[in-house]
């Protein structure tokens, strides 16, 4: 079982939120793994993402926040 640091997983997604205009210009509708306030992966599946992610950090999956980047140009 996966032991899970919420404080580190919380303060990279508040991060992501905080620089998400910035995600949006170099990611937009990607992918994104943030691991100490930094990408550390992008793509177009969550699925490769995480694994990309859990492979360079040596954290587990589950405490690696992804967020996917929606530049807004969508229609649902």
């Amino acid at each position: 079982m996966v032991e899970i640091e919420p404080k580190e997983f919380w303060d990279d997604l508040k991060w992501s939120r905080k620089h998400y205009p910035e995600l949006v210009r170099k990611y937009p509708d990607k992918w994104v793994a943030i691991v100490n306030k930094k990408v550390v992966a992008v793509g177009e599946s969550i699925k490769k993402i995480e694994e990309e992610a859990e492979q360079k950090t040596g954290k587990a999956k589950e405490i690696i926040p992804v967020v996917f980047v929606e530049c807004g140009a969508h229609v649902y």
